[in-house]
């Protein structure tokens, strides 16, 4: 069984610090550490910390979400989950792989930029990926690209990594580059990421891409991500689209993102 930590939160901040900026603590040998969110290679290291953090305290419930959709999607077009080969983008210590191997995923590959996701993933679900590969989509070498193409992906995930500077738009976009025409794309996004007066690069990606004739999306649905650290829901939208045509090589460059 996982470690259970003593975490603590900081004072009520109201709306001060941004999802980016939350911090915790966590109390060993009874000296607080500081970490903030997105201190992901630290949170990995200590076994059952990221579960009972976004899990168990702050009701995180987007890898069940998104899956939900996704297997909705493949009921409609008639198609079996058992088919699917699949990449985890951000894939993390396998939460949303574990999902997804529920439903019968005949391949599902994880990718992570820190090789402490991916030590936690086969620390924690040893069975859940096929392979896990740490490395950065926003550079990936021709000889890693080509070696991820042979696993001839249909299915894209990613959940809770996206447009946080976690995964920048060339990281989304390489992985995107990797799934066969016809196959799937599920993943989710905070609410703000889909209005026009946020004008960040990722938003304007996603929402460029989504109004595009290289994607037709089957489900969009705005759903409670998880919990503030004051108790306020935190709403995204949960994505599942179908690629119709591969996206050009130029379309992020068409969409003003760098």
């Amino acid at each position: 069984m996982s470690l259970r930590h003593h975490i603590q939160f900081p004072p009520a901040h109201g709306h001060d610090l941004s999802q980016a900026e939350a911090y915790f603590h966590v109390i060993e040998d009874g000296q607080p550490t500081k970490l903030r969110f997105h201190d992901y290679d630290a949170i990995y290291t200590r076994p059952g910390l990221y579960e009972q953090l976004f899990y168990d305290r702050l009701k995180c419930n987007s890898p069940d979400k998104v899956c939900e959709l996704l297997q909705r999607s493949l009921d409609a077009a008639r198609e079996n989950g058992n088919e699917l080969r699949v990449l985890d983008l951000g894939a993390g210590n396998g939460m949303m792989g574990e999902v997804i191997r529920n439903i019968g995923a005949a391949r599902v590959v994880g990718a992570d930029i820190i090789p402490e996701a991916r030590d936690a993933a086969y620390r924690d679900r040893p069975t859940v990926y096929d392979d896990y590969y740490v490395a950065d989509f926003a550079a990936l070498d021709k000889a890693k690209h080509d070696e991820l193409k042979e696993w001839k992906f249909d299915c894209l995930t990613s959940v809770a990594a996206l447009g946080f500077g976690d995964i920048p738009p060339a990281a989304f976009f390489e992985a995107l580059s990797l799934i066969s025409e016809g196959g799937w794309v599920a993943f989710n996004i905070k609410e703000t990421f889909l209005d026009h007066n946020d004008q960040t690069g990722f938003s304007r990606f996603v929402r460029e891409l989504i109004f595009s004739k290289y994607l037709q999306v089957y489900q969009l649905e705005r759903y409670v991500h998880r919990l503030s650290m004051e108790g306020v829901p935190l709403h995204y939208y949960a994505l599942v689209g179908r690629i119709t045509a591969q996206v050009p090589a130029d379309f992020l460059a068409q969409t003003g993102v760098d």
